[in-house]
């Protein structure tokens, strides 16, 4: 074989495969193909994975992807029914349900990411804008952990006027917004409310209500502590008494069983040996009554002074 027969050859398997490349695509599990011809589609879009193939070179395949996709907005300042101004910042997940038609209406998913702000903005203001603030920021069933009467009262005439409520709203929200999504070849799958939060002119005296209203609940609750701890402290005092009087009660009690006792050991004792006992009893009494400094005048008849003798007299 010579040599420009070789070169024939390889150039001809180097154009094969470069054709066969061309005409072969893969499709992964998470993709989907919509094949066109100089811009227009062709068939319909290719949804199963593996091997395909295409005209090479004249056909081009434009992958979609099929998983859930994300749309996170701006947030958008919005006015309420009431003239309140807020800001209001809503996410979603969408995806790709017919990529034939996605193709042809937003090209690809950073035009999808604009229909979407569009789409999602717009409902969500048509949403917020009839609605009274207290409706975008509450549910029907949020029950408030205060106890005062006067914060009840408001409370349940505030409860009463949420007919509403912020996930109704929500839900109405995407319900807008999924009614247009169809024509773009897009299913949204959800859309929520991340934030609601006021303006800063708003916001400041929201902020001074809140604290002055906690400032009102914490000195409500400083009364309350206060009175029991009055109450705590009396009757301990009460307490303290009690234990006081049947200490003293059972003090008494003792003493007397004690000196009962002490008398009738002196009874039996002065029974046995009755002069003994009055000499014993003597004895005593000299030693609490007599001293070196003390002096004594008595009788020489007295009976106190007859024992004093007989032991001088010894």
């Amino acid at each position: 074989m010579n040599a420009g027969r070789v070169i024939t050859v390889a150039v001809l398997v180097i154009v094969g495969l470069i054709v066969l490349t061309n005409s072969l695509y893969v499709v992964d599990m998470t993709e989907q193909v919509v094949v066109t011809q100089f811009g227009d589609p062709i068939g319909d879009p290719v949804t199963e994975p593996g091997l395909h193939t295409k005209a090479p070179f004249i056909q081009k395949a434009n992958y979609f992807d099929k998983r859930i996709l994300e749309w996170d907005g701006n947030p958008s300042q919005i006015p309420t029914k009431d003239k309140k101004y807020i800001w209001v910042d809503t996410f979603a997940r969408w995806r790709i349900i017919d990529p034939l038609k996605f193709m042809q209406s937003v090209s690809n998913e950073l035009g999808a990411q604009a229909r979407l702000d569009d789409v999602i903005d717009a409902a969500a203001r048509d949403r917020v804008t009839n609605q009274l603030l207290l409706e975008v920021v509450r549910n029907t069933d949020r029950e408030l952990p205060f106890v005062d009467l006067e914060v009840q009262t408001q409370a349940a005439e505030d409860t009463a006027a949420v007919t509403v409520g912020r996930t109704e709203i929500t839900r109405r929200i995407f319900r807008q917004a999924s009614e247009q999504m169809p024509r773009y070849g897009i299913e949204l799958i959800d859309v929520r409310v991340k934030r609601v939060n006021y303006v800063e002119e708003v916001r400041q005296n929201v902020y001074e209500r809140m604290i002055s209203e906690r400032k009102r609940i914490a000195e409500r609750y400083r009364s309350e502590g206060q009175g029991e701890s009055a109450e705590i402290r009396g009757q301990k005092e009460k307490e303290l008494d009690r234990i006081h009087s049947e200490a003293y009660e059972i003090a008494e009690e003792i003493k007397g069983r004690a000196d009962g006792e002490a008398t009738a050991i002196y009874a039996r004792a002065y029974g046995r040996d009755p002069d003994f006992y009055q000499f014993l009893r003597t004895l005593e009494s000299y030693q609490e009554t007599i001293d070196e400094e003390s002096s004594l005048i008595i009788t020489t008849d007295s009976e106190y002074f007859k024992l004093l003798k007989s032991m001088s007299t010894k």
